[in-house]
């Protein structure tokens, strides 16, 4: 059985892998939880994110963007007292302040999910061919425009690296290798 080797035998870094990662999420709370689960990732490992996945759901009224976009500070305070998750008062911020902009492109494109796939050709993934996981780029023009485009509409922690990492987990790019068993 042939598996990508960046999940090694980790079960939950397998479950992820084989479940979740390059398949295609049209959902816009599955989209907004993995915008919170991979801002918060900036210079940390995947895995150590994963290991708190269910920490920020609890934290983050179950990816709720608009519950989220009404934290207040005191909310803030009690998120830096969260052992569970990142507590990073610049990524928990971010957090807040994403969520905002992500209702406000909710009510512009009708669905986060029609802006963020309205940057595919047909709205389709990106399917892409290697024989090896360490050919896959960290970021491509694609990753670049995006991570521009929020940008400039006011997101943090979404640069182009983090927009690539993002695209593959929400199957807008897949980069599975050739013959993997989750292709």
């Amino acid at each position: 059985m042939i598996r990508c080797a960046w999940c090694g035998r980790d079960p939950l870094y397998v479950r992820y892998h084989d479940e979740e990662w390059g398949k295609p999420v049209y959902n816009d709370q599955t989209l907004f939880e993995f915008l919170i689960l991979e801002s918060a990732q900036a210079g940390l490992s995947w895995i150590t994110i994963l290991r708190k996945r269910e920490n920020y759901r609890k934290a983050f009224a179950n990816f709720d963007a608009q519950k989220v976009a009404e934290f207040t500070e005191q909310d803030v305070e009690r998120l830096l007292m969260d052992q569970g998750i990142i507590r990073n008062r610049l990524k928990i911020n971010s957090t807040l302040n994403n969520a905002r902009l992500f209702m406000e492109i909710q009510q512009k494109f009708g669905s986060f999910s029609n802006y963020i796939w309205g940057f595919l050709p047909d709205k389709k993934p990106i399917i892409n061919t290697w024989k090896d996981h360490k050919n896959a780029p960290a970021r491509t023009e694609l990753s670049d425009r995006i991570s521009l485009d929020m940008k400039k509409r006011g997101f943090k922690f979404f640069g182009t690296t983090i927009c690539y990492a993002y695209m593959q987990a929400t199957g807008m790019i897949n980069d599975h290798i050739e013959g993997c068993i989750a292709r």
